[in-house]
């Protein structure tokens, strides 16, 4: 097993770390304070092809893989998890769920404006009676002649104000249960469809995030994305690889209030040394970095299952658990490490413990996320245990 990232990988870190450091990290209290996603980075995030990292370049695509991706995120959410946040929702949802399951008109109408950085994509399965429970949901669809009219409506959506997409699953045929919703392309500027305001939130500011509404929303039938009935599968296809983009970017922002942490305890002095010198702040530095690195390869060796074609479903539930909890350890031990300036906003380890508690809601839970893990832990179990009796 190889742990060596490779020539080509380690350009591409190098790369987004350049531009991190150029393009993002001067202005990151700024674009947090004003509750503001920087729109006039998504062309230049386009031209590095962030906006297309593993989609063929007949679509304007990067043709990366994932554990590429892995290494992308992280790099861009060590200088902001905002920014890590919207181009994760962006590719992995998004995009994702249109070229996987889009028709090949579909592919070439959209994704290319999508990878370009023309525009972006929005994914909404969420809606404000059911996070967690996404079977539950109310949007509804109603064939009428060559048109779907959609009603409804989805909260705690990524990037609706600035995509000219949405990928949004409705109940098609409320008889069948799960095998009766369907997804649909919905574009800006369709009868019936607003966004609201983006959303006043705890952290992550400069993602946008704000609720859809529905109202007699008039779609083409030709934006039916998929086949009828089964959306609500594609979409738990979707969340595997989601899983493994919000696990880079908790493993980035881990790192990030890590290296902020790293370089204070080295500059404070306290009692006659630097703090980095006392047993107490090198527990914590210590037990710090080894959570990074264990989430780290857990994310990698989903990224790389991914890239492989394999089941990457558990691997990338469990990154994602552990790299999100992980990172709220993390920021949390570098703002006690900072004492009193890790409480001001002067100080970036304060905006990364803000960020970091989304890691454990958003695309599962940490709740959720440890019953998947445990439910095919005992079907796979269950499948040993009769071989053995075979």
């Amino acid at each position: 097993m190889d742990f060596q990232l490779s020539d080509a990988q380690v350009s591409i870190q190098r790369a987004i770390r350049d531009f991190a450091q150029e393009e993002i990290v001067p202005n990151v209290m700024e674009y947090d304070e004003r509750k503001e996603f920087p729109a006039h980075l998504i062309q230049k995030m386009g031209e590095l092809g962030l906006l297309g990292v593993f989609y063929p370049e007949e679509y304007g695509g990067a043709e990366m893989g994932y554990t590429d991706y892995a290494l992308i995120l992280e790099e861009i959410s060590a200088a902001d998890p905002s920014i890590g946040l919207s181009v994760a929702a962006h590719n992995s949802l998004g995009t994702n769920h249109i070229f996987t399951f889009g028709s090949e008109a579909q592919r070439q109408r959209i994704i290319p404006r999508l990878t370009s950085g023309e525009t972006m994509a929005a994914w909404a399965l969420t809606e404000p009676s059911g996070g967690s429970d996404a079977f539950g949901l109310k949007t509804t669809a109603r064939k009428v002649g060559d048109k779907w009219i959609l009603n409804g409506s989805k909260t705690f959506i990524t990037n609706p104000n600035y995509a000219d997409y949405a990928v949004v699953m409705a109940r098609t045929n409320p008889e069948k249960g799960k095998a009766g919703i369907s997804a649909f392309i919905v574009e800006k500027g369709m009868p019936g469809y607003t966004v609201g305001n983006p959303m006043n939130k705890l952290g992550m500011r400069a993602s946008d995030t704000a609720e859809l509404f529905l109202e007699d929303c008039e779609v083409p039938a030709e934006n039916l994305l998929g086949n009828e009935g089964e959306g609500y599968f594609d979409a738990l296809k979707i969340l595997d690889g989601g899983r493994i983009s919000i696990s880079a970017m908790c493993v980035g922002i881990a790192r990030g209030a890590f290296d902020h942490a790293m370089r204070y305890a080295q500059e404070r002095s306290a009692f006659g040394k630097s703090i980095s010198q006392y047993q107490a702040i090198k527990f914590k530095l210590a037990d710090m970095a080894t959570k990074i690195e264990a989430g780290r390869l857990l994310t990698l060796r989903a990224a790389s299952l991914k890239d492989q074609g394999l089941p990457s479903l558990t691997e990338a539930t469990m990154a994602k658990l552990f790299s999100s909890e992980a990172a709220v350890d993390i920021a949390n031990e570098a703002v006690q490490i900072f004492g009193g300036y890790g409480y001001i906003k002067e100080y970036p380890v304060e905006k990364f413990y803000r960020d970091a508690k989304l890691g454990t809601i958003g695309e599962g839970t940490s709740e959720i996320l440890r019953l998947v893990i445990a439910r095919d832990l005992i079907k796979k179990y269950a499948i040993n245990m009769e071989k053995e009796l075979v």
